[in-house]
């Protein structure tokens, strides 16, 4: 089994089975536990959008985002190193999240109206066709078709890393932040690549129940599915404000 998101991957399942089938992850547990943490996203969401749109000022929800933008990275790394505190953690990792695109989406949507709307229907909306034409077997997680997004998504974060290295000396890497052919190709790219890690995580999921993972790995795998949509919803929101600058 590969996949590119780094919380789920073949090691949190191997030694991770239940003794009893009544503790066992399960498909529609996983579906439970991650509806409550977009539930929990949402509100959180809600609560730094609404401040940030009584003041109009960025500096009154930067600090919410700050604390959900670290806070979010420390607490994944601790549920991925140690996936039994999932049930804990993960939903104050949806809490933290929705304060970090809350206050992004509320001072994008300033510059860009309408434009936080757009993307949470096509992330959704992502998230949903992907999946039927998952379960219907239109699309198949082949060992091809993961090499190939796993290798993708491991180009696309060396981009990242080093375009945020060369930030620290004042050097922007050329075209990919900008509003140009080669600005659009690239995040649109990098949506499609986003988007095909989602067929990854559910096959990866589906692996796990069969597997007879332990009840919390529900919580685990809903996390890892969380990582992903949050990233799509952020690469969305970038190629949409690429689209209007244009």
């Amino acid at each position: 089994m590969r996949t590119s998101n780094p919380a789920l991957n073949e090691k949190a399942f191997r030694n991770s089975r239940a003794q009893e089938s009544s503790s066992a992850m399960s498909i529609q547990g996983t579906v439970n536990k991650t509806v409550i943490m977009l539930g929990i996203l949402f509100c959180t969401a809600t609560l730094t959008w609404h401040q940030f749109q009584k003041t109009g000022d960025p500096s009154t929800v930067m600090p919410w985002m700050m604390i959900g933008a670290i806070g979010g990275l420390i607490l994944s790394l601790v549920i991925i190193f140690s996936n039994k505190t999932a049930p804990y953690m993960a939903p104050i990792y949806a809490a933290l999240q929705g304060f970090f695109l809350g206050g992004i989406s509320a001072i994008v949507e300033v510059n860009y109206p309408g434009i936080a709307f757009q993307a949470t229907v096509l992330t959704f909306g992502t998230l949903f066709g992907l999946l039927a034409a998952y379960k219907s077997g239109m699309v198949r997680a082949t060992e091809n078709f993961k090499l190939g997004v796993v290798a993708a998504t491991g180009g696309i974060g060396l981009v990242y890393l080093a375009s945020f290295v060369m930030g620290f000396f004042g050097i922007n890497m050329p075209f990919i932040h900008e509003g140009g052919i080669i600005g659009i190709g690239f995040s649109a790219f990098v949506v499609v690549i986003a988007a095909l890690n989602l067929v990854l995580d559910f096959d990866f999921i589906e692996e796990g129940s069969k597997m007879g993972a332990p009840k919390h790995m529900e919580w685990y795998a809903a996390f890892g599915l969380m990582v992903t949509l949050v990233w799509l919803y952020i690469e969305i929101v970038r190629l949409l404000m690429k689209l209007r600058d244009r």
